[in-house]
C-alpha cells in the first residue's frame, strides 16, 4: 500500500509532469515554457508568503482569544506544502499548489483533515506500524481502571 503510493508520488507524477512540459514546449516553444516555470515559481513563493503571514496573524488572534489554533495550524502546514509544490516545476503540481493557496478551498480541506484527526483522538486510537503500513490500536482498554491522585 505505502509502496504503491510512493511509486505514484515519485515515478508517475514526475513522468506526467515531464510529458506535459514537453507538450507545452512543443506547442509554444522552449523560452515561453521556461518563462512559465519561472513565473509560477515566483508567483507561488509570493502567494505562499502572503498566505503564510495571513495564517500567522490568525494563529496569533486565536491564541490571544484563548482558543487553540488547530485549524489554522493545519492550514499553515497546507500553505507550506503548497509553496513547496509551487516551487517544483510542473503543471500538475502547480495546479495543486495554487489550489492550496485559495483560502476557501484550503479551509474546507483543513476542516476535513482536522475532523479526521479529532475522530482518532476522541476514540482513543493511535497508529502503530504493522506489516501492511499502519495498523490501528487503542490507547487504553475499556476494562482499565483509572486512578486519580
Amino acid at each position: 500500500m505505502i509502496f504503491s503510493r510512493l511509486l505514484f508520488l515519485f515515478i508517475f507524477i514526475p513522468l506526467a509532469e515531464l510529458f506535459l512540459l514537453l507538450q507545452i514546449g512543443a506547442r509554444v516553444g522552449l523560452m515561453p515554457t521556461l518563462g512559465l516555470i519561472v513565473f509560477t515559481g515566483i508567483l507561488g513563493a509570493s502567494l505562499a508568503r502572503q498566505q503564510g503571514l495571513s495564517i500567522l496573524r490568525k494563529i496569533q488572534s486565536e491564541m490571544q482569544k484563548g482558543r487553540p489554533p488547530a485549524l489554522e495550524m493545519v492550514e499553515g502546514a497546507m500553505v507550506v506544502i503548497g509553496g513547496i509544490v509551487l516551487l517544483t516545476p510542473g503543471v500538475l503540481t502547480d495546479c495543486f499548489g495554487f489550489a492550496l493557496m485559495v483560502p476557501k478551498f484550503r479551509r474546507s480541506i483543513a476542516s476535513k483533515i482536522q475532523k479526521g484527526f479529532g475522530k482518532n483522538f476522541q476514540s482513543g486510537q493511535s497508529f502503530q506500524k504493522g506489516s501492511n503500513g499502519f495498523q490501528s490500536s487503542n490507547f487504553r482498554k475499556k476494562d482499565e481502571d483509572i486512578i486519580d491522585i
